[in-house]
């Protein structure tokens, strides 16, 4: 078992109960992605659950870094929340792969790393509050960005191999910009069209996310294996 196995079993010890009457907060960089990410949570899932709002937003990958540790301890101390889900676009930085989870293998540019890292930092030392050990760990990273995830089964070309081939010859299969203009019509969506397009795209695949793991296996699919973490530990 990987350091980051470990980590998701350890974090995975707290007492949740019946995983229908979960209780998860979800913090992305926008509200159209807190939105879409809830839809897909729920099919990962595959039963209902509550959502508890937080108090703190973020907009942006170096918000979310910097107001996580706070989220974090707020979640555990003041509040019911069995869990926290966050996913973080990877822009034109380092993707999460294989590598990255060795054994004691940390990648600092990785945000998906760093995001895990602060989870094991900030909660190793919490004593147990309001009924459970701490606050479950849910963490994505959308290649490079949450619309890919958003195109996925209507483009085909857009995957997380594509975005990494790319990545490796210095030519790019599209840009962010184009991402957005293939989801949302423009590059500048309002807040209501993006909330309305975000679940419109995510719900096409009416609970089977079979296709969004395949074609972002280490984005999502990390983020998929540390909500159904939850359910084995649960059970």
């Amino acid at each position: 078992m990987s350091q980051n196995d470990n980590e998701a079993s350890e974090l995975a010890g707290a007492t949740c109960g019946d995983l229908t009457r979960m209780k998860l907060a979800i913090l992305s960089e926008s509200p159209a992605d807190e939105a879409a990410l809830e839809v897909l949570a729920g099919y990962v899932l595959g039963t209902p659950f509550g959502r508890v709002q937080l108090a703190l937003r973020a907009r942006g990958w170096p918000s979310v870094e910097q107001v996580l540790p706070s989220i974090l301890r707020h979640l555990h101390f003041t509040t019911d929340a069995d869990a926290l889900v966050v996913v973080v676009d990877s822009d034109d930085t380092v993707v999460h792969n294989e590598a990255h989870e060795a054994p004691g293998y940390h990648h600092a540019g990785c945000r998906l790393c760093r995001l895990r890292a602060v989870f094991r930092r900030t909660l190793k030392n919490l004593p147990p509050a309001r009924g459970r050990t701490r606050v479950l760990r849910g963490v994505g990273l959308a290649v490079p960005a949450i619309e890919a995830w958003l195109l996925c089964g209507r483009d085909t070309s857009v995957t997380e191999f594509a975005w990494m081939a790319g990545q490796e010859s210095g030519v790019p299969p599209y840009t962010r910009r184009e991402l957005k203009r293939r989801v949302y019509g423009t590059e500048r969506p309002t807040l209501p069209h993006e909330l309305k397009r975000a679940v419109q795209e995510v719900s096409r695949h009416k609970g089977d996310i079979r296709r969004l793991e395949n074609d972002f296996p280490h984005g999502f699919g990390a983020l998929a294996r540390d909500l159904r973490g939850w359910d084995k530990q649960n059970s």
